[in-house]
C-alpha cells in the first residue's frame, strides 16, 4: 500500500485503476459538476437549453472544472450526457423543462437501419475533453464516460424515461432485431470513448444505469456481452486505456459482470453490502457506495458512514465516490465534510 499526496503529479485514481492501493481513497462524486453548485447554477443561465450547454466548450468546461476548484477532488468527470449518442446517431433529442429526456421512439429495424453514428455532430464534447486536460491539475484525473448500450436503447426505444421498460423489454426479449439497435449503439459507444481518450481523458467510465431492469438472462445478453465488446474493442484501439462499469442495481449479478467483461473498476450502487462485494469481487477496483440522501442529511449520519466505508475497504483498491449522483439539494458544505473526513 502506498500513501496518497494529492500534491504529487501522479493521478491517484488512474492509480487505483493501475492497480495500487492507496490510502487515503481517491474520491470523486457521480454528477459532482451540476445543480447543487451556486455556481453552476449561474453559468447553466448562458445556454438555451441542456444540449446546447453540453455542446458549449466554454460552458462545458467551465462545470467539469467548477467541483475541482471547490473541493479538490481527485478526479474530473467531462460535463457531458449519456443521450448526445443517440443525437450523433441521428436521432431527435431534446430535454423538456422540469420533465427530463424525450426522443423520437426507435421501435423497428426500419428505425434502426436509418442510425448513422457521425461525430463531427459531438466535436465540442472532443473539444470539451481538450480544454479541460489542459486547465485541470497535473494530480487530477480525467473521467470521460457513455451510457451503456441497454440503458441508451431504453431511452431511444421507451421515447423518454421509464418506471419499468415496458416497450424496450418487450421487444428485446422478442427478439426480433432489437440486437441491431444494440449493435449499433456497441459501434458509436467505441467510438465516442475512443475519442474522449485521444482528446485526453485519462480513463473512461460505463454507465448502465438500468441494468437492474433485466432479468438473468437479459443481463447476460444485453449488459455483460455489449460491454465485453465495448472494452476488448477499446482496448485494442486504445492500449492501456483503463475502464469503469457501473451497472446499476446489478445486486448478485455484480461479481459475474466483474469476471466477464474486462473491466478495470467496478462502480457498487447504494444497495450493495461492502463486505460482501470484498469477498465476491476480485481483480477490479471497487468504486462506490455512499448513499446520497446520506450527504443530503450530513451530520453524524454522514461521517458514520463514511467511516464504515473506509474500513470496509481498507487495503482494497477503492476509490470512494456515492451509489449514484448527487442531488440537487445537497448543502455545499456537506461535500465539504464528506471530502475532509474521507481524507481525514
Amino acid at each position: 500500500m502506498r500513501e496518497g499526496n494529492p500534491g504529487k503529479p501522479d493521478r491517484a485514481l488512474l492509480g487505483v485503476l493501475n492497480g495500487d492501493v492507496i490510502e487515503p481513497p481517491p474520491i470523486w462524486m457521480m454528477r459532482q459538476a451540476g445543480r447543487y453548485l451556486p455556481e453552476y447554477r449561474e453559468i447553466r443561465k448562458r445556454a438555451p437549453n441542456f444540449l446546447g450547454f453540453c455542446f458549449d466548450p466554454d460552458l462545458a468546461t467551465e462545470a467539469t472544472l467548477q467541483p475541482i476548484r471547490r473541493y479538490g477532488f481527485d478526479a474530473a468527470i467531462l460535463f457531458s450526457d449519456i443521450l448526445t449518442v443517440p443525437h450523433a446517431l441521428g436521432s431527435n433529442v431534446w430535454f423538456a423543462e422540469g420533465e427530463g429526456p424525450r426522443l423520437d421512439p426507435v421501435r423497428d429495424t426500419a428505425a434502426v437501419e436509418a442510425l448513422r453514428f457521425d461525430p463531427a455532430k459531438l466535436a465540442a464534447v472532443y473539444e470539451t475533453v481538450r480544454r479541460v486536460r489542459r486547465d485541470l491539475p497535473a494530480q487530477t484525473t480525467l473521467l470521460g464516460f457513455a451510457g451503456a448500450p441497454w440503458t441508451v436503447a431504453a431511452y431511444m426505444v421507451e421515447g423518454s424515461g421509464s418506471r419499468d421498460w415496458v416497450e424496450t423489454k418487450r421487444w428485446a426479449y422478442a427478439n426480433t432485431g432489437f440486437d441491431r439497435l444494440i449493435d449499433r449503439l456497441v459501434d458509436a459507444t467505441v467510438e465516442h470513448l475512443a475519442l474522449q481518450l485521444e482528446a485526453g481523458a485519462d480513463a473512461v467510465q460505463i454507465f448502465d444505469s438500468w441494468a437492474g431492469a433485466l432479468d438473468p438472462a437479459g443481463f447476460e445478453k444485453f449488459v455483460i456481452e455489449p460491454t465485453q465488446r465495448i472494452v476488448g474493442r477499446l482496448k485494442d484501439r486504445v492500449p492501456g486505456a483503463r475502464i469503469i462499469g457501473f451497472p446499476r442495481q446489478a445486486g448478485a449479478l455484480y461479481p459475474r459482470y466483474a469476471d466477464a467483461t474486462g473491466v478495470d473498476g467496478l462502480s457498487l450502487d447504494t444497495s450493495v453490502p461492502l463486505n460482501w462485494a470484498v469477498g465476491a469481487i476480485k481483480n477490479v477496483a471497487l468504486q462506490g457506495n455512499l448513499d446520497p440522501l446520506r450527504l443530503l442529511a450530513g451530520g453524524t449520519s454522514l461521517d458514520a458512514a463514511i467511516d464504515a466505508i473506509r474500513q470496509a475497504m481498507r487495503g482494497r483498491r477503492f476509490i470512494f465516490n456515492l451509489g449514484h449522483g448527487v442531488l440537487p439539494p445537497t448543502p455545499i458544505e456537506h461535500v465539504a465534510q464528506l471530502v475532509e473526513r474521507v481524507r481525514g
